[in-house]
């Protein structure tokens, strides 16, 4: 059974930069581990330094057991405390339903530290 990870930050103003910096790194190298299904990051219309990342994975027990100590999340994880006004929180849930329209196969990052009103998007190549 999927297993999907709700994980809220609050970024510090002058470290939003380096914060997306290393959580991109991390994004691109999951992208590529056979039981990562999707992640999905949001940004509060309100506030840019706080964000949701929401990621699923094939099981519980890949994410936790393997994936969680990859090497390429490294220095992501040692940085957090450096980079959030607090802790992190993370949930877990079960997915029950999924429904989406088809869509063709591309990422699409928009820049976190533009404007909520501009709207500019780049396309991600891997």
């Amino acid at each position: 059974m999927h297993v999907t990870y709700a994980t809220r930050f609050q970024v510090l103003p002058d470290r939003l930069e380096r914060f997306m910096t290393l959580l991109n790194g991390v994004l691109d190298a999951m992208r590529k581990e056979s039981a990562f299904r999707e992640a999905v990051l949001h940004r509060d219309p309100d506030s840019a330094c706080r964000l949701l990342l929401v990621e699923t994975w094939q099981s519980h027990d890949e994410a936790n057991g393997e994936q969680i100590h990859r090497p390429y999340r490294r220095a992501y994880h040692e940085a957090l405390a450096d980079l959030l006004v607090r802790p992190r929180e993370v949930t877990e849930w079960r997915t029950l339903r999924t429904d989406r329209r088809a869509m063709q196969h591309e990422s699409q990052i928009e820049s976190p530290l533009a404007s909520r009103h501009a709207g500019e998007t780049v396309e991600a190549r891997a």
